[in-house]
């Protein structure tokens, strides 16, 4: 499998990039297509003892700035390694698609450059959260802050194919995060949603509160990128003042600090729980080919689990069962058009 990389996406682009990418060839047999300035990625190889093994280099000199209106990335940035990597991945040069890069520029380089699924109305990004039962998938996070109703149907049918199909859950049960469980609560998006989620083929169970969410409530959590990223940054801040919180009642003193030894072992899980490096990236989900959104800050360690993510999301089908998800959805849109 060939997973084409920005290598200069990101804050900590190219050697945290690199040293990842050197790890999943390691750890996962891929190959890997590095997007970027040929000298500068073999220098920092050389520096650095980062193996080139089944990394070819794609020399790119322009990098598109996090800072530049994302609409530039198909226009003065269309030769930017970003850019240039998601036409390879359209072209069928490589497999999937990842990337460290501007948030808004992915969504709309991968929009135009490699196209959405054919019926689907806009891209989400989405991100799988650590719950108290294992985990849920949040979408939209942010890359669409005004929805329509049967968008959000859509976000329900991704999700929930990715959370079956990659991460193994059966019925993945589909929510919509809204401010109380009953069917008429909300703003006018939420109550329609609500209506039109019922006849689509997954497997529904109503309206979410947010703060249900944490005690795994459903396994895909649906809202406007707006509520999503508002869900997705209070959920990071409670988990960072959470883990100073316990850190400091830990080694607050000599008998805190001897309790401490013997629940090493549990506060360990938990912080590999909460820790994003391991999940890797956020799916762009409702792009014709697989397209990974690493984080900004990501490490070696996060950029390896990106191409992970990578990986997986390509050998599983996700795509197909989006496509063949949607068709069954408007096959009964047809049939309720006909009782009618």
């Amino acid at each position: 499998m060939r997973i084409i990389v920005d290598a200069f996406g990101g804050d900590n682009a190219p050697l945290e990039v690199l040293r990842g990418c050197a790890m999943a060839v390691k750890e996962y047999g891929v190959d890997i297509i590095a997007c970027g300035s040929e000298k500068t990625i073999r220098e920092v190889c050389q520096k650095n003892r980062i193996p080139l093994d089944r990394i070819s280099i794609t020399d790119v000199e322009k990098v598109i700035p996090v800072e530049v209106d994302p609409t530039e990335v198909v226009k003065s940035y269309d030769d930017c390694t970003m850019a240039v990597g998601m036409k390879m991945l359209a072209s069928g040069e490589g497999d999937a698609f990842v990337s460290a890069g501007s948030t808004g520029a992915i969504v709309v380089g991968a929009s135009l450059f490699v196209k959405r699924i054919k019926g689907i109305k806009r891209a989400a990004l989405a991100t799988v959260i650590p719950s108290q039962d294992g985990c849920y998938m949040l979408l939209d996070m942010g890359a669409n802050a005004e929805c329509r109703p049967e968008m959000l149907v859509q976000f329900g049918i991704m999700g929930s194919a990715y959370m079956e199909h990659v991460l193994g859950i059966e019925r993945p049960r589909v929510g919509i995060i809204n401010i109380g469980t009953e069917e008429n609560k909300g703003l006018e998006l939420q109550i329609d949603a609500y209506r039109m989620m019922q006849h689509a083929p997954v497997n529904f169970v109503g309206n979410v509160e947010p703060r249900d969410l944490p005690f795994t409530k459903c396994d895909v959590a649906v809202a406007d990128g707006f509520v999503g990223n508002v869900v997705l940054k209070l959920t990071e801040g409670l988990g960072s003042w959470f883990s100073k919180e316990l850190k400091g009642i830990l080694f607050q003193n000599a008998a805190s600090k001897i309790g401490a030894v013997f629940l090493s072992k549990g506060v360990l899980s938990f912080k590999k729980k909460m820790d994003y490096t391991e999940y890797g990236g956020a799916p762009l989900m409702g792009i014709s080919k697989p397209v990974i959104k690493a984080h900004g800050s990501s490490n070696a360690k996060a950029f390896k689990n990106a191409i992970r993510q990578a990986k997986e999301y390509t050998e599983r089908g996700v795509i197909g069962e989006i496509s063949d998800a949607l068709a069954q959805l408007r096959a009964n849109a047809a049939d309720n058009r006909t009782e009618g």
